[in-house]
């Protein structure tokens, strides 16, 4: 009898190990929509898949010590499509923009369910990344010309939340002083081309690859809204509940992602180009000094205002009736959790407005550059790094000086006004009586700059004349 208890006191102890390893050996999903192509979410996803930087983070102690973990990528072209997969229980993170971050928190908020912000990835408190851009012959130069015009825009995107923002600014109404029709950026391109609309209005990269593929002239930029606009990562908040050291670790990833486009912005942009095909001068646009955005991981309390401003604004459009609450839709326990771990000061971080600062000498004199508003850049294919100057003139006269085979992948300006970096090809320029050279992105602006100093209002060919015409890209 004893012995009969004894052998089933045996049995119960190794069924109760064996059930343990076997909860301990669970294998756990980590499932990420990413948007490639979308460039300022290269932090929250491409750079991570591609470095394998998670792997460096997810958790293989505690209760996590026999975890295996089953990564799965997804690439998509919009946020809409992320949120479906989420819904549908095959996504367990999602990255995309305000607007559509919102419809999926009403998406899930409709099922039952309940899906979190954890984190900003890049931004502009401002509005830069979206933008309007027209056909590269076009007679229009700004917004207020637009009025009659047919412009198309992704619906329900930050861009569409841009452009009726701007149209209100305008005092018009959206549905009877403007014909706003839906399309996406890739019949986009080719309906600017063939002249089918007017204007374009779109998110990051779109505003300014168009021109920078020789396609359209930009004409706004979101920066002139001041409403912000960001693109950040999303979670399922069961998921979060039951893994929080996982999306600990997922942010730390995207941490270390972060850290090294700043550390190397052309390296990384080429890497992006590499996979998404779109140009590294594109991606450098954003992630080198000074760019368009900020990579910024913390919750600004503009962002914030930006996630209420799309629930707003989307019910507005009734493109959701779902009463969001920004207090808990946002959830930034992880993203602190992540800085502490990775050893970063978030408080310091999210008093942290300055763009990626530019530390360097100008290539033509070797003297430190100190005055940031009119910088300028070049690249050339073949260059690991980009050759700064003080100036547009001294930058334009060391492309006078390059040699026939010298190739030249962009040339950057920092709009004069605003700060905001351009390429210098679709720049406007000043020049002034003592030959000073002076960069804007609006022909408006330049030409009430042009009054104010006695200078003449020049295009990019006429601001280089006197130097020996190198072909860019």
């Amino acid at each position: 009898m004893r012995i009969r208890k004894r052998i089933s006191r045996i049995l119960a102890t190794l069924l109760l190990l064996t059930l343990t390893g076997v909860a301990r050996a669970e294998t756990i999903r980590v499932a990420i929509g990413t948007q490639d192509t979308t460039i300022n979410c290269a932090a929250g996803g491409l750079l991570i898949r591609e470095l394998h930087l998670l792997d460096k983070y997810l958790p293989h102690t505690g209760k996590y010590k026999d975890a295996r973990y089953d990564v799965q990528w997804k690439d998509f072209t919009s946020g809409a499509p992320i949120t479906n997969e989420m819904i549908a229980g095959k996504l367990d993170f999602g990255v995309m923009a305000d607007f559509p971050g919102t419809l999926n928190g009403a998406a899930f908020e409709k099922g039952g369910r309940k899906s979190v912000f954890i984190t900003v990835l890049e931004g502009s408190i401002d509005g830069s990344g979206n933008g309007i851009v027209v056909p590269v012959d076009s007679p229009l130069h700004s917004i207020a010309d637009l009025k009659g015009k047919t412009i198309s825009v992704p619906f329900a995107s930050t861009s569409h939340g841009m452009l009726l923002r701007a149209i209100k600014a305008q005092g018009w109404n959206p549905d009877t002083d403007v014909n706003i029709i839906t399309q996406a950026p890739e019949v986009a391109g080719s309906a600017l081309k063939a002249g089918k609309i007017d204007a374009h209005a779109d998110f990051v990269p779109f505003a300014d690859l168009f021109p920078y593929r020789g396609i359209a002239r930009k004409i706004y930029d979101g920066a002139q809204s001041h409403a912000p606009t960001f693109h950040g990562s999303l979670v399922d908040a069961a998921y979060a509940q039951k893994y929080p050291e996982v999306v600990v670790a997922y942010l730390r990833a995207a941490l270390e992602a972060n850290r090294l486009l700043a550390q190397d912005p052309e390296k990384y942009s080429l890497l992006i180009e590499n996979v998404t095909g779109i140009e590294a001068p594109v991606d450098y646009l954003y992630h080198g000094p000074l760019g368009v955005q900020t990579r910024d991981l913390t919750w600004k309390p503009e962002y914030r205002q930006a996630v209420a401003t799309a629930i707003e604004t989307l019910r507005l459009l009734k493109k959701t009736d779902s009463h969001l609450d920004v207090n808990t839709f946002i959830d930034d326990r992880y993203i602190r959790e992540a800085f502490k771990e990775s050893g970063i000061d978030y408080e310091a971080a999210l008093k942290n407005y300055a763009k990626e600062p530019l530390i360097a000498n100008d290539a033509a004199t070797g003297k430190p550059i100190r005055d940031l508003n009119d910088v300028a850049q070049i690249w050339l294919v073949g260059e690991d790094k980009v050759r700064d100057y003080a100036t547009p003139a001294q930058a334009f006269d060391a492309l006078g000086k390059l040699g026939s085979g010298a190739k030249v992948r962009a040339v950057y300006v920092q709009d004069h006004g605003t700060g905001l970096k351009l390429f210098a090809d679709q720049a406007w320029y000043v020049k002034d009586a003592t030959g000073t050279v002076t960069a804007f992105l609006l022909k408006g602006a330049a030409d009430a700059y042009a009054r104010r100093v006695s200078g003449s209002v020049v295009d990019y060919a006429a601001a280089r004349s006197g130097s020996q015409a190198v072909a860019v890209r």
